[in-house]
């Protein structure tokens, strides 16, 4: 999602090789009602922050990461956090450590963990 309009995203999308790859919906949001609603929009500038929400199917932000324009984001770690989100909501009382990966060992959550993370 951004502040262009959808046909910013088309033009961008017809232009570029790796955005013409992206296999999901590009939300427009000139209005930048999202992004206000979000709390990403920089009124003066009339752009949003670059941000990234992990939304669980009941509407809760599970995870989200925001910074400054100018520092790109990591579309592996992104898919990390998405991936670590699923597992945990399909495995109740368990959690993901940093840099948990698929595959790898998860805790389970007890008062045994205290201090020792």
């Amino acid at each position: 999602m951004s502040t262009d309009t959808a046909y910013v995203h088309k033009a961008w999308h017809d232009v570029s090789k790796a955005i013409s790859k992206i296999k999901f919906p590009m939300v427009a949001d000139p209005a930048a009602k999202l992004c206000k609603a979000f709390g990403t929009y920089i009124e003066e500038e009339g752009v949003s922050t670059r941000a990234t929400f992990i939304v669980n199917p009941e509407g809760k932000i599970v995870a989200m990461e925001l910074h400054d324009n100018s520092i790109g984001r990591s579309a592996k770690e992104i898919l990390r956090k998405l991936q670590a989100s699923k597992y945990v909501r399909e495995h109740p009382g368990e959690v993901c450590p940093a840099s948990w990966e698929p595959g790898k060992e998860t805790l389970k959550v007890s008062l045994e963990l205290v201090g020792k993370i």
